[in-house]
């Protein structure tokens, strides 16, 4: 994952990266800033068994402070990764 480490309020921060899953489709990529509570789908589409899936994703901090995006891919069997990616960063006024 290509991400910022230290971001400003009001300002857009962009996460992007790759997702495979080897020898299953990429239907979707999962999004959470909320260690996991909850997630956010973002729908993959014309996605193959043999090729990464590139996602991007900007997101405005409203408030300061430290921060942890998980990331994970969901397959065309609608298995999630077992281990998401995560990216911590911190949020300055």
């Amino acid at each position: 994952m290509k991400a910022p480490y230290v971001g400003r309020t009001g300002e857009p921060l962009v996460f992007e990266g790759y997702a495979s899953d080897f020898d299953r489709r990429i239907t979707a990529i999962q999004l959470s800033l909320d260690q996991g509570e909850h997630w956010t789908t973002y729908p993959v589409e014309h996605a193959d068994a043999d090729r990464w899936v590139y996602w991007h994703f900007a997101y405005t901090p409203r408030e300061a402070g430290a921060y942890r995006l998980k990331v994970r891919a969901v397959n065309d069997e609608g298995a999630c990764s077992p281990s998401p990616a995560v990216h911590a960063f911190e949020v300055l006024d």
